[in-house]
């Protein structure tokens, strides 16, 4: 007698940046059952495990070397079996491509997304000394940044620029979708928006960039405003 599958009761904004945050920092492993999130930042892992409402353990892995992080491992066959229906796969990394993500839940997962693979950054531009800030995600697939790439010019109106960079110790590439700054602004605006659920360090990188001075009106990595978006007029962003 088959033993019932056990449900996974995550739904909403909750699932899809989950979602983001297994296509950034976690992996499925090939038994076809266990699904493993790897982080610096132990804190956040406990913070997740409470959002999420499940009772895995936050372990440790490589333990007491360079590369020790903490980790949490879902063993939950029906959730495994939805990841790969919306295109996630085992060894993703360099061979990642399209996702099957909800528009109405995109924000939720490019902010996933953000938290694991993303890069915040900002400085003091040397010639007209405005603040500049930049945002960058990063991927060892190109498919799958194309891809991100034209979801966010679709939903958000941005626009960014893909750079490549081999590593030899690895004999791959690494690619980086980078916006700039207004771009940037509109983006991690609409990404974490009030009581979202995020990383602490990214949420007051987000707003801070939310309160930046633009510095001009017109950008050409951006295209229309954010009202004339399909499914953005309805959401609700952090403030400036």
């Amino acid at each position: 007698m088959s033993r019932k599958r056990k449900e996974l009761k995550i739904g909403g904004p909750n699932l899809w940046y989950l979602v983001g945050l297994i296509t950034s920092d976690g992996c499925l492993s090939k038994d076809g059952r266990h699904i493993d999130i790897t982080s610096k930042n132990y804190e956040f892992l406990s913070r997740l495990k409470e959002r999420l409402k499940i009772k895995n353990k936050v372990g440790i892995k490589n333990r007491d070397t360079k590369k020790e992080a903490y980790h949490i491992q879902i063993a939950n066959r029906n959730f495994y079996d939805f990841l790969l229906s919306i295109g996630l796969i085992p060894n993703k990394s360099l061979t990642l491509k399209n996702l099957n993500i909800p528009e109405a839940f995109f924000r939720d997962f490019l902010r996933g997304l953000i938290d694991g693979d993303g890069s915040m950054r900002s400085w003091v531009h040397p010639t007209n000394l405005h603040e500049q800030w930049s945002l960058r995600i990063y991927s060892g697939s190109q498919l799958f940044l194309t891809w991100l790439n034209s979801k966010i010019e679709e939903y958000i109106g941005c626009r960014g620029k893909l750079y490549a960079e081999f590593r030899p110790k690895r004999d791959s590439f690494v690619y980086t979708m980078k916006y700039g700054k207004m771009a940037a602004k509109r983006i991690l605006q609409s990404c974490y928006y009030q009581g979202a659920f995020g990383m602490n360090k990214k949420i007051n990188l987000a707003r801070s960039c939310s309160k930046a001075l633009s510095g001009w009106s017109q950008s050409k990595t951006l295209d229309r405003t954010p009202e004339n978006l399909p499914g953005c007029r309805n959401w609700q962003t952090i403030g400036t």
